[in-house]
């Protein structure tokens, strides 16, 4: 009897491992695939002759899938259950990858990118609602979210270096989703074969597209959401129009310039992983008002010190932003019972996607309008603070002190 106790505690262990590695690896292909298109789309604007604005479509196209999957299909992590929902989403992100060897035309891209828009809908909310099942509480929650998020860190600087060794190559840019397709398959069966928790009061009647949408009226819910927008807001403008920025660097640390989408990326992947120290050792509420100070800090003084600062500020930004996002995301969710996680995380998931969508138009308007990429930063700097707002009544206040308790 002993024996069979330990056996078993031994395979929960080991699915449990499974489980976290799981996440892992669909949040670095997701990141491997979707921060790779800054590189591409030049290549896109040069092969198939097209505007800044139509090529955009790359970048836009899958976010506003991913938003409207969030929102409308997030209960389904609730209702079918993880693994299903997981699966699924693998599963049509796998073959809409491997239709990008058949099609030829920027169209048919853009489909297929709407497509996986959807798929990564679907099995992100269903990981984000699984690291809810194998968390025992809110502090845990958000260390396997900085984890996680550590991860897709790694994702977003592996994917441009493929793509720019591809197109370097004279090889197309194609196979990054050829892999990808290969590497979710694999995924796919792996989440197929995996253990998972049992799930804990699932109210499966009362699980529907209504309480997902009654969840837009939670001021929780909104109050999460209103702050992870502001902080993709943020963050989108490094990695979509820092690179423009700097082309007019001409001082003594050009490399760096070339260089600087890089070390942001790997200062917010490493940062992530020490996100997860911080966490365990200082209260969540000072470190996102620290970091949020600080991203602000690094834009302001980008702005008001020209491109001579803003080469090294903006890219450093990058560690203080690491922490934010998976933080904000872990405690948002944390606020729900565990039968909601899959909703909730679609509501958080459908801002986070919007946002990303709309604040790189946002800024190119800007700056059309003002003449230079400039003025558009000046709008990030300014969701910056706005930010820091948020973070310092979230310091004060607490207000979601009694629903991370009871959690």
């Amino acid at each position: 009897m002993l024996d069979s106790g330990i056996r078993q505690s031994e395979l929960e262990v080991e699915s449990l491992k499974k489980i976290k590695w799981l996440t892992y690896m669909m949040f670095f292909v997701f990141a491997m695939t979707s921060d790779a298109v800054g590189v591409i789309i030049p290549k896109l604007v040069e092969d198939y002759g097209l505007t800044l604005s139509q090529a955009s479509a790359f970048h836009y196209a899958p976010m506003i899938f991913i938003a409207m999957s969030g929102l409308f299909l997030g209960y389904l992590a609730d209702k079918w259950g993880r693994q299903v929902t997981i699966c699924v989403g693998l599963l049509l992100f796998s073959l809409a990858s491997f239709c990008f060897a058949l099609v030829d035309e920027f169209t048919g891209f853009v489909l297929l990118l709407s497509v996986i828009g959807c798929a990564i809908g679907l099995f992100k909310t269903g990981a984000l609602a699984l690291i809810g099942d194998i968390s025992h509480s809110p502090k845990q929650h958000t260390n396997t979210m900085n984890k996680v998020e550590g991860y897709f860190g790694i994702g977003a600087m592996i994917g441009p270096a493929i793509v720019s060794y591809l197109l370097i190559s004279g090889v197309s840019w194609k196979y990054l989703y050829i892999a990808a397709a290969v590497m979710c398959m694999g995924l796919c069966l792996v989440a197929y074969r995996t253990e998972y928790p049992k799930p804990v009061n699932t109210h499966n009647d009362n699980i529907n597209l209504k309480q997902t949408l009654l969840m837009m009226k939670n001021p929780y819910a909104m109050g999460f959401s209103l702050a992870i927008a502001l902080y993709v807001a943020v963050e989108v403008a490094i990695y979509v129009w820092m690179p423009s920025l700097l082309l007019d660097y001409e001082g003594s640390w050009v490399w760096l310039s070339t260089y600087a989408l890089s070390v942001f990326f790997a200062l917010r992947a490493g940062g992530r992983f020490l996100g997860a120290w911080l966490m365990s050792h200082f209260a969540w509420q000072k470190v996102i008002c620290f970091s949020s100070f600080m991203v602000f800090v690094c834009y302001l003084g980008a702005m008001l010190g020209g491109l001579n600062l803003a080469i090294f500020l903006l890219p450093i930004s990058g560690l203080f932003m690491s922490v934010i996002y998976p933080t904000l995301n872990s405690k948002g969710i944390s606020c729900f019972p565990k039968h909601q996680h899959g909703a909730v995380a679609g509501v958080i998931l459908f801002f986070t996607a919007v946002s990303a969508a709309l604040t790189p138009l946002f800024m190119g308007l800007v700056s059309d309008v003002f003449g230079h990429v400039t003025y558009g930063f000046y709008l990030a700097t300014v969701m910056g603070f706005l930010l820091v707002l948020l973070s310092v009544y979230n310091l004060l206040q607490d207000p979601s002190k009694r629903l991370l308790a009871q959690a």
